[in-house]
């Protein structure tokens, strides 16, 4: 391989594994905690903080765009909504 070709790879690879990280930190609350093979109490602590979590962000998030009212209301309650996700539907017995 010529050096070109190798910066070549070696920059494929980086941005690949900066998308993925990304990706990682976009996944809901949901996603997270079946990541993390969550279940029964630590999962409902899980995800009472990851959605208290969500808030308080998307609340941030609603003041620096100065939303006031309903649009604050709506935009606030949609970041949380998409923030914590929902739960997969468990697959028929």
């Amino acid at each position: 391989m010529n050096l070109k070709t190798l910066c070549a790879v070696g920059a494929v690879a980086a941005l690949g594994f900066l998308s993925m990280s990304a990706q990682a930190a976009d996944a809901t609350c949901h996603i997270r905690s079946a990541d993390k093979k969550l279940a029964g109490a630590a999962k409902n602590s899980f995800l009472n903080k990851c959605e208290k979590d969500a808030v308080a962000a998307c609340t941030n998030k609603a003041a620096e765009k100065k939303l006031s009212g309903a649009a604050k209301t709506s935009f606030t309650n949609k970041c949380v909504r998409d923030a914590v996700g929902v739960e997969a539907e468990k697959p028929a017995s």
